[in-house]
């Protein structure tokens, strides 16, 4: 009896391609592990470091983190730095930007607002943490998840491993270590559908600055985390300045 003829196969969907991407060599699961043992353990080693000995470990702690990036087999593409995808996700914007909208009505019916009067002021208050959201998405991505799908049996529990690591730096602050998880855990979803970083990382833009600017500093001490939330003054002008490296490495 003559074999029955294979069924053709579906035609790739657009995220089926992101999916399927080259990628650069495999690291091994021992180097894998060793390196996010080392990255997250400095990271947390920063945010629970009080001053003055936070900067020398914060500026170690990013130059072992761009060391190992840089011997890490990646390329643009594994680490969603591409055009490809751009535009098909740029529905992830949209939805940030419904929700900061939303979220600033709320205030103003509650008299939380606290908005940076004109454009200039808000860019030299904000810019700082918009090119900070580009930054962890590339840790929560391309060093946390990465390595995580290579330890853990599937991308789900890869995507949930990285979500609440991401989340667990972001203690003590309550409203932090929450959002963080759940938008930590979509963004790895995300990225693991579209493989582009850059709608996450404004989206995670506008979210965080819409948490500055809708929730009184009582609660969020002004998106401090670690030493620096416990420690936090309000009305103590070193904790005004958007610069400051209480937050270090996971956020601000």
């Amino acid at each position: 009896m003559a074999d029955a003829p294979l069924p053709r196969s579906a035609p790739a969907r657009p995220s089926d391609r992101a999916l399927s991407l080259p990628e650069p060599p495999t690291l091994s699961k021992r180097r894998a592990l060793l390196e996010l043992v080392l990255g997250y353990g400095l990271i947390l080693l920063v945010l629970w470091t009080p001053r003055p000995w936070q900067r020398p470990l914060y500026i170690l702690a990013a130059l072992v983190i761009a060391v190992i990036f840089c011997v890490g087999y990646t390329t643009p593409n594994s680490m969603g730095l591409r055009t490809g995808n751009f535009f098909r996700s740029l529905w992830i914007v949209a939805v940030a930007l419904l929700m900061s909208a939303a979220s600033i009505a709320l205030a103003i019916n509650f008299q939380t607002l606290h908005p940076v009067h004109g454009p200039i002021a808000f860019f030299k208050r904000y810019w700082g943490y918009a090119l900070w959201s580009f930054v962890q998405q590339l840790l929560l991505q391309d060093f946390f998840l990465r390595r995580l799908r290579l330890l853990l049996p599937s991308t789900g529990l890869a995507a949930l491993a990285a979500a609440t690591i991401f989340s667990i730096a972001h203690i003590p602050s309550p409203v932090l270590t929450l959002v963080t998880f759940f938008m930590g855990l979509a963004a790895c979803r995300l990225f693991l559908r579209y493989r582009n970083l850059y709608p996450l990382a404004i989206a995670h833009a506008i979210l965080g600055i819409t948490l500055a600017i809708t929730l009184p500093n009582s609660i969020i001490h002004n998106m401090r985390v670690g030493l620096g939330y416990l420690t936090y003054t309000e009305h103590h002008p070193a904790h005004r300045n958007h610069s400051d490296l209480s937050a270090a490495i996971v956020t601000r």
